[in-house]
């Protein structure tokens, strides 16, 4: 890890280690708490970083926890993954679930621990949270996923292109959906190079997304079809002529930045990114939009999580929406043990920025009730 880096602006009580691990990555990773306490793993999604959990971690430990929230493969501050597998000709399978459920695997194993007393995933974090659930019981003890459901794994059926995507290319006016655009080599020039400038791209993005947006409004679809699709909010079923820069541009929030976000944080996520790159982010994508990768997880096809899960999404947060029957899925088939789930008024897609003190009470209540 380059020393160059200007520190992050962290709560007290957050300390910061660089943990290597026998997948070559050299994970950066934020720590709050005592090591002999049970560990709460921190998973964030996309475009987060570890820093994302900084409201709630000291909280958390002060429960009893080790909280332990890494960067994970393509972020921020953790190594190893650079190169030319980061780019878009590179090889793929290095972002593949069950990869990043090993990355995860490796990371427990170098901090000397046997057991995982919860892990908790938000947005492309939730699914890596619920696949370590599925995949390694014996080490991951509780789940609970943020924003997006767990709705199981894929069924076993021949690949192909979905024909949701033809169909919302034929709306008036065209259509098409965010992760599949995420899936495109223009994608990433598109937000990094933003004619507003990838600070003013990055502010809308997260206003959109949040509860501060007004038109968030989350209700039920009644299924995977492009007219259902296209009640979505254009930042998931954008208009096919625009990228996702154009696309938030007209709601670039004007004066001062929310409480839940100051201008000094959201230019932590400007800075790392501007760094970075998004290519590799994006990479997940391009894997769960990929039909060979599907096939490859239907082989999972009918399991089912065994160990104490749970949901929680802010109730003005699309996210759980977004797949229609997904949460119900959740709720009643992908889980044997589903401990409910927690809609968290004023808070949109950031729901653990946005309202840190109600996800710490969802997530105390829910390890007291299984512990």
């Amino acid at each position: 890890m380059s020393t160059d880096l200007p520190p992050l602006p962290l709560p007290g009580g957050i300390e910061v280690q660089h943990i290597e691990t026998a997948t070559g990555l050299t994970h950066h990773c934020l720590v709050a708490g005592e090591p002999s306490r049970p560990m709460l793993l921190l998973l964030h999604g996309f475009p987060e970083l570890a820093f994302s959990w900084r409201k709630v971690m000291v909280p958390l430990a002060e429960l009893g926890f080790y909280v332990v929230a890494p960067d994970q493969r393509g972020y921020g501050r953790t190594t190893g993954w650079e190169g030319p597998d980061a780019g878009y000709d590179g090889d793929l399978s290095v972002f593949s679930m069950p990869c990043l459920v090993r990355d995860m695997v490796a990371l427990v194993h170098a901090l000397g621990c046997e057991h995982v007393h919860a892990v908790i995933g938000h947005d492309f974090g939730s699914p890596v949270a619920g696949w370590a659930a599925l995949l390694r019981p014996d080490i991951f003890q509780r789940v609970m996923c943020m924003s997006a459901p767990f709705g199981g794994p894929p069924s076993i059926s021949p690949p192909g292109e979905d024909p949701v995507h033809a169909q919302l290319l034929a709306l008036d006016p065209p259509r098409k959906h965010y992760q599949w655009y995420y899936s495109e080599r223009e994608a990433e020039a598109d937000m990094l190079e933003a004619p507003q400038g990838f600070a003013a791209f990055f502010r809308a993005y997260y206003h959109i997304k949040s509860a501060d947006w007004p038109d968030n409004l989350p209700h039920k679809l009644t299924g995977w079809t492009a007219t259902e699709l296209a009640k979505l909010p254009t930042y998931y079923v954008m208009e096919a002529d625009k990228g996702m820069a154009a696309t938030v541009a007209p709601e670039m929030p004007q004066g001062m930045a929310p409480e839940w976000l100051t201008g000094q944080e959201l230019g932590v996520y400007v800075s790392e990114f501007s760094r970075t790159g998004l290519q590799a982010a994006l990479n997940w994508y391009r894997c769960a939009t990929s039909s060979a990768f599907r096939r490859d997880l239907s082989v999972h096809a009918g399991r089912r999580i065994e160990i104490p899960a749970s949901f929680i999404s802010g109730a003005q947060d699309w996210g759980y929406r977004q797949i229609p029957g997904a949460l119900q899925a959740m709720e009643s088939k992908a889980c044997t043990d589903y401990r409910g789930t927690h809609l968290i008024d004023g808070a949109g897609h950031w729901v653990q920025q946005e309202q840190p003190a109600a996800v710490v009470e969802k997530v105390q209540n829910f390890l007291s009730e299984t512990s």
